[in-house]
């Protein structure tokens, strides 16, 4: 069975990424990039799905041990695990590095004290556990081949094979140092290279010492903060600036039910909004990145706009099932793929637009078709704002008039017409501001319930809607109108749970089904981040930081987190670690920093 999600660490190479969990086993892995097929899918299975322990050898009827303490080595992705044992200490250091040739993950056993007796356990399942290559030697190094993929094994320990699995078994003392390797090739190529562990560990803590001196936020919460921008880094696929939501596919939002979705695409919104902190803490080169990445994926047809690509830019994400694997903690379907890609969802226009803006005002080079982009976007909404989508949640019911999306379309103009007035493009600059103006008066008349002195989730309904706290972040209400006071306190009296945390919408009761979907969901981390950022801009500061600080306490161990955090259970859910959930994190350090509003 596999750990609890907070039980996992990320490593990753910024084109693929592992987890691995406390007992040192590695449950996941897509090789050769985030999207591809697992070839360790434990986690949505069992050890029959593909897995990779390391760790102190233990009885085959007992549960392996898990790991005294563990860490990342300073501000980097490389992760270091140690175990206390009856015969003495053990360290592993686990890591991916940043490549320009095969994808390698590298595990390096290193004896503290006594002499510790370790086992190596290597399952390789292709195609998401349905498939069990051919093992075999080839110039004394162990590779397993299964169509167009081949997966290396190189270690200076020996090996045998047993049950269709191989193992090492072996005794590491102060000093000794024993290194594992995995790297993917194309099953047609020569062999891939010879690993050379200490080099790559040298110079992978070298890639991140390097990154992280960019960062420009020095503030109290910089522990948090760095180690959410390696995060971010680490869910930005290199070769083209796309950047992931999260490593992972169906991991649940609700354990033991169907809300479990594919998240290993580039989303307009939770990309730009990645970017958008990326920006605020010195990281341009990212920037530059994606906005290359969004100009081809967008082409010449934003008419067509997606609200995710693949991470090439890739359009056709078609959804399917995996029967064979009976899902996390039984949280099935299995899904591969994403049938919201065709979805309409207008929000993303302002998000997108919104990250052109910021990238603009941050001194970003100028790049002309970028400009002429965001000028056709809004010709499209010009057309299209007032027509009901499917919102920032991607319900799967009937489609409405979201507030938030109207609010949103409303930025994409306003973000434009900045643009327009800067002298760096040209429109029709009377139109849009009437067009802005129109959009601003809709929202206000059709998406305020002046009875309860609140937005509400669409026109004409009663929900609320925690996307509505967005209103005075996005610029579209001061923080001290009181239409945006009386939002932010309706929020917190009927989307909060009981220990503070914010929902996304309501799911029980009278309001079941209203996405679509059976089943609940647990308190979405981003929306309660977006809570305590209103909190502080509305003069309640201290309320704001004592909700950030409960929200960091539910980080795991290493400072991840996943989208929800299930109230009931006192668990994480949903998929991880999550870029939705570590940028707002960011947002409100810098927003909290900026006001004074922390302790110590």
């Amino acid at each position: 069975m596999a750990g609890r999600i907070e039980d996992y660490a990320l490593i990753g190479d910024m084109q693929t990424a592992a987890l691995v969990c406390r007992d040192g086993t590695v449950d996941w892995l897509c090789l050769p990039r985030f999207d591809s097929h697992a070839i360790f899918a434990g986690l949505l299975g069992t050890e029959e799905h593909g897995f990779w322990r390391l760790g102190p050898a233990h009885a085959a009827d007992a549960q392996p041990p898990t790991a005294a303490r563990r860490t990342y080595r300073g501000d980097s992705l490389i992760l270091e695990s140690e175990w206390d044992t009856p015969r003495g200490t053990v360290r592993v250091t686990d890591f991916m590095p940043p490549r320009d040739g095969a994808p390698q993950l590298i595990r390096i056993v290193e004896g503290v004290t006594g002499r510790v007796p370790m086992r190596s356990a290597l399952r390789m399942r292709f195609s998401y556990g349905r498939v069990v290559p051919w093992v075999h030697k080839h110039d004394g190094r162990t590779v397993a081949v299964a169509g167009p993929d081949s997966v290396w094994f190189d270690t200076t320990a020996e090996t045998y094979g047993k049950s269709l699995t191989t193992y090492a078994d072996f005794t590491v003392a102060p000093g000794d140092r024993i290194a594992f390797t995995i790297s993917w090739q194309p099953s047609h190529r020569e062999p891939p290279a010879l690993p050379e562990p200490e080099q790559s560990l040298e110079a992978t803590e070298e890639f991140w010492r390097e990154w992280v001196e960019h960062c420009t936020y020095h503030g109290p919460y910089r522990e948090a903060v760095i180690r959410s921008l390696i995060t971010l880094k680490a869910l930005t696929y290199a070769p083209t600036g796309g950047i992931v939501a999260a490593p992972t596919t169906s991991l649940p939002e609700d354990i033991g039910g169907v809300r479990n979705w594919d998240y290993r695409y580039t989303w307009l919104r939770d990309a730009a909004i990645t970017l958008s902190s990326l920006l605020r803490t010195g990281y341009r080169e990212e920037a530059r990145a994606w906005r290359e990445w969004l100009l081809r994926a967008v082409a010449g047809d934003p008419e067509n706009l997606q609200i995710m690509y693949g991470i090439a830019g890739e359009r056709e994400l078609g959804e399917a099932e995996l029967d064979w694997l009976p899902g996390y903690e039984k949280s099935a379907p299995v899904r591969v793929g994403n049938g919201a890609a065709h979805q309409l969802q207008l929000d993303v226009y302002g998000e997108v637009t919104e990250a052109l803006h910021l990238a603009h005002m941050t001194g970003l080079a100028r790049n002309d078709y970028a400009s002429l982009l965001q000028l056709k976007l809004i010709r499209y909404l010009e057309d299209h704002w007032d027509e009901p989508d499917e919102g920032i949640w991607e319900v799967r019911g009937p489609r409405r008039h979201f507030v938030h999306s109207k609010v949103m379309a409303w930025v994409a103009v306003d973000r434009t017409i900045k643009l327009i007035e800067s002298g760096d493009a040209d429109g029709p600059l009377e139109r849009w501001r009437e067009l802005r103006d129109d959009i601003h008066r809709d929202v206000c008349e059709r998406g305020y319930d002046k009875e309860r002195n609140t937005f509400t989730q669409s026109y004409g309904s009663k929900e609320l809607d925690a996307s509505l706290l967005l209103i005075p972040q996005m610029g579209f209400l001061p923080p001290d109108d009181k239409r945006v006071i009386g939002t932010i306190e309706a929020i917190q009296r009927e989307l909060s749970t009981p220990d503070g945390f914010i929902l996304r919408y309501p799911t029980e009761g009278e309001h079941k089904g209203v996405d679509g979907l059976p089943g609940d969901e647990g308190a979405f981390l981003a929306c309660s981040f977006w809570m305590a950022d209103d909190l502080a801009m509305i003069g309640r500061v201290d309320e704001a930081r004592k909700l950030f600080e409960k929200l960091l306490s539910l980080r795991n161990d290493l400072g991840l987190l996943a989208e929800e955090w299930d109230p009931t259970r006192k668990r994480q859910v949903g998929n991880f670690p999550q870029a939705f959930s570590h940028v707002p994190l960011i947002d409100t350090a810098l927003r909290l920093t900026a006001s004074g509003a922390y302790g110590g």
